[in-house]
């Protein structure tokens, strides 16, 4: 049996679901040959997912999205880096109660990147998500030797909102590590970067960006791109309306710049973390994440899982805090049964607090269904 789980989102780490459903599988049947691959799409979580899976665990100080110094960590096996854009520019980095939608940097991701260029690797793999920052990435192209100026020939200030005064860019100093590594943008969202579906208008409110600071942001994105067509040519604007360049704030799109290839996040990490072995030792895969939903069959975690068990001939099921999705829609995206803490604890709020050992009685509950 195979657990591939992504994280119940506030309650439990992707490994900390493994752990749990392997205990109560194991209440079920002792003796159950269980394997733990956790998952993630690309956003929070994907380096210990790495880590989990046999990467080792570097750690850098960088800076946050408000300018301190944060410890973020990248993983390394090899020459393949995994490096996750919220463990340096992420919402968890903003102090309590602290939002920036207008000044939050990506300066630290950039960061991040040249540790893992540093390092050694020759693949690196970009999740991108959970964001705090809506800058397009351009505190990512500084931080990796890009130059943004204003009028006056000064720096932009950092966050999306400085873009507004962007006047010339220069990227001549760019890393030329960058030209010899190939740079995977994973994503679960295939955003462009402005209007009505881009970064701001889309995301933009969950990083506390009021309606006036999403026409601010867009309006300076916008301008941003086409101060870097006058630089770069008509593939800067290519790169603006492609899928992915307005994921996690834009930040995809600065990444398009840097000459990275978009895959979706979960299909990545799958070939990253060796899910095809593992899956043909298993008989059953045991997939999930915090809210089976809509979301979910967009590129989510679970989805990309249960299309590749299914592609495997394999069966799957789902764990889930709750769950939102018909029977019909579970078997569309190739999952039989989906278990949810609900079923055990009807209260939401009680789900969220305990949701160890309630996942503990829903595993045991699928070990006498499927291994009794």
């Amino acid at each position: 049996m195979l657990i591939a789980a992504d994280k119940f989102k506030g309650s439990l780490t992707a490994v900390q679901v493994a752990e749990r459903v392997t205990a109560g599988l194991r209440r079920a049947v002792p003796t159950a040959e269980v394997e733990a691959l956790p998952v993630a799409d690309g956003g929070d979580g994907t380096v210990d997912a790495a880590v989990a899976a046999g990467f080792e665990r570097r750690e850098v100080r960088v800076a946050g999205p408000l300018g301190d110094e944060v410890t973020a960590a990248f993983a390394l096996r090899g020459d393949t880096a995994v490096v996750e854009m919220a463990e340096a520019s992420g919402l968890q980095r903003l102090p309590a109660g602290v939002l920036a939608p207008l000044t939050a940097s990506t300066h630290g991701s950039g960061e991040l990147l040249r540790a893992a260029l540093d390092a050694g690797a020759r693949t690196i793999v970009f999740g991108v998500g959970g964001s705090a920052t809506t800058d397009g990435g351009a505190g990512m192209l500084t931080a990796l030797g890009a130059r943004l100026l204003d009028a006056d020939g000064g720096p932009v200030a950092p966050g999306g909102g400085g873009l507004a005064d962007l006047a010339t860019a220069d990227l001549s100093g760019l890393d030329p590590r960058l030209a010899e590594v190939d740079l995977v943008l994973a994503s679960d969202v295939d955003n462009p970067l402005t209007g009505p579906k881009g970064a701001p208008a889309v995301y933009g409110p969950q990083k506390g960006a009021s309606p006036d600071d999403v026409a601010t942001l867009d309006a300076a994105l916008a301008h941003y791109a086409k101060v870097l067509e006058a630089v770069l040519g008509p593939r800067a604007a290519e790169h603006a309306s492609a899928p992915g360049a307005g994921a996690a704030g834009g930040i995809g799109y600065g990444a398009l710049l840097l000459g990275a290839r978009f895959r979706a996040g979960i299909e990545v990490m799958l070939d990253v973390l060796g899910f095809a072995p593992a899956v043909e030792r298993a008989d059953l895969v045991i997939t999930g994440e915090g809210s089976l939903d809509e979301q979910t069959l967009h590129g989510k975690a679970p989805a990309g899982v249960a299309a590749a068990a299914r592609a495997a001939g394999k069966e799957v099921v789902a764990v889930c805090g709750r769950l939102a999705l018909a029977p019909e829609a579970l078997g569309r995206a190739g999952i039989r049964r989906a278990y949810p803490l609900t079923d055990e604890e009807p209260d939401v709020a009680v789900c969220i607090a305990d949701a160890g050992p309630i996942l503990e009685r829903v595993a045991e509950r699928i070990g006498r269904d499927f291994l009794v």
